[in-house]
């Protein structure tokens, strides 16, 4: 059976994969695991904009209360507000029914601990184990669970990520795209109180157009919106404001890694900037790795995804990391990946270095990438055959210490895919397409 558990909480089409009935589950055995040996626990919960987010709120509501737990309703809040909040509120844990960047079918649940940190994957199979329990506590008469709201929410929020930074935005012209999601109301007014001008799209969410050719998955709308109103900058969230993505005056991209490359580099040359290190997925640009060798830091890469960066955050005792998808953590501020915190402290670099964000983003080269799809007869075993190792560990020895050779399989395709980095574009192709090669006569269809 595959774990319930993905790499970010529970996630499906919700009403199908994601039932009422799971979500109602889930609350029982969250609440349950995460709050041990409390006679009444208190959890906070809050949503992003889909259509099915209150009918997965009331599944878990009910699931909450049923073993005993208390429930304060956040209402609309990014996810980064619901782990701020989990410990703003003393609660002993959070909720999150959202599924980012998805598009609007599906939904997800994601469970915070009463730090705000995400859960481990010991603590998430705990609750898995827990679910359809019959053992689990069933109070009755005063007992059971109660249930209120805050509707300071947004506010405390609001609050929380103006005091991360001291500036004053006046005379600053933003692009804003929400994309129709959990910041629509939050992250234009924080931007405005600090004194910019907002020029903001996509912040009128129906239930059913969170995503929808918009936010940090369709960065053309922001760019469009950059030129068009003649913006000094662009801010673009996704649907539960835990990533984001810029675009400077001239409308070119700035992706997560150029945010870690800007961000990290003022922290080390202000002696802020912890081991004088920053953490990335192993999918991260190479420049990013150069730019911080060059000035005397370092890159801890990690696995692909938030919760393996934030792990090595941990381990290392670092306060900045993040992924090219522009889910970025500062750790001094909050618990995970904020869209809203991550713009305010690039907003406060620019400021401080008094530099067009283009100039900026300057500092980080992009090394060229390649991709080639290989069709294949099997995709397992390839990592064993000792033709495609002799390959690969060929490919790493021409591309030296400036680049490097990725093999893995598809999950969902029968193909093995081969991604190259290397400054230099003739020899990249080169390398690539000879690994590419050798799958194809081993393996190939």
């Amino acid at each position: 059976m595959d774990r319930l558990f993905g790499t970010d909480g529970v996630r499906g089409v919700a009403n199908q994969d994601l039932t009422p009935e799971l979500a109602f589950e889930l609350g029982r055995a969250g609440a349950t695991v995460l709050s041990k040996e409390k006679e009444r626990p208190v959890i906070v919960l809050g949503k992003d904009t889909r259509i099915s987010g209150s009918m997965l709120e009331a599944a878990m509501v009910a699931g909450i209360t049923s073993v005993g737990a208390d429930v304060i309703l956040l209402g609309v809040v990014p996810t980064p507000a619901v782990a701020y909040l989990t410990r703003k509120l003393s609660a002993d844990a959070g909720v999150m029914i959202s599924a980012s960047h998805n598009p609007v079918e599906d939904n997800g649940i994601k469970f915070f601990a009463g730090t705000g940190y995400k859960l481990s994957d010991e603590t998430e199979d705990e609750i898995e184990a827990l679910l359809n329990s019959q053992d689990l506590r069933r109070p009755i008469g005063g007992q059971v669970g109660r249930v209120s709201q805050a509707t300071d929410a947004v506010q405390l929020y609001k609050e929380f990520l103006l005091s991360t930074v001291d500036i004053d935005l006046t005379g600053l012209h933003i692009a804003l795209d929400c994309a129709n999601g959990a910041a629509s109301e939050v992250a234009p007014v924080v931007f405005e109180e600090l004194g910019a001008k907002v020029s903001v799209i996509n912040h009128q969410p129906n239930g059913i157009n969170i995503n929808a050719q918009c936010g940090s998955t369709y960065p053309e709308q922001i760019q469009k919106l950059v030129l068009e109103t003649g913006a000094d900058l662009g801010i673009t969230l996704d649907g539960d404001a835990d990533r984001v993505l810029a675009v400077d005056e001239l409308g070119n991209l700035v992706d997560g890694d150029h945010i870690l490359a800007i961000c990290g580099l003022y922290l080390l040359d202000n002696n802020k900037l912890a081991n004088n290190s920053v953490a990335a997925t192993v999918y991260s640009n190479g420049g990013l790795k150069q730019v911080l060798k060059e000035h005397g830091g370092s890159l801890v890469l990690t696995a692909a995804g938030d919760r393996y960066v934030l792990e090595a955050m941990l381990e290392k005792g670092l306060v900045l990391g993040g992924e090219q998808s522009g889910h970025v953590i500062f750790l001094e501020h909050n618990t995970t990946g904020d869209g809203v915190l991550t713009a305010l402290q690039l907003l406060a670099v620019l400021q401080a270095k008094g530099q067009k964000l283009s100039e900026l983003a300057k500092v980080m080269p992009v090394f060229p990438q390649l991709l080639v799809n290989v069709p294949v007869a099997n995709k397992n075993g390839w990592d064993q055959n000792a033709q495609i190792k002799a390959a690969i560990m060929a490919a790493e020895e021409k591309f030296g210490e400036q680049g490097r050779i990725f093999v893995r399989a598809s999950g969902t395709e029968s193909l093995i895919r081969v991604m190259g980095e290397h400054p230099n574009q003739d020899l990249l192709a080169d390398v690539v397409e000879q690994v590419a090669e050798v799958i194809k006569q081993e393996q190939g269809v």
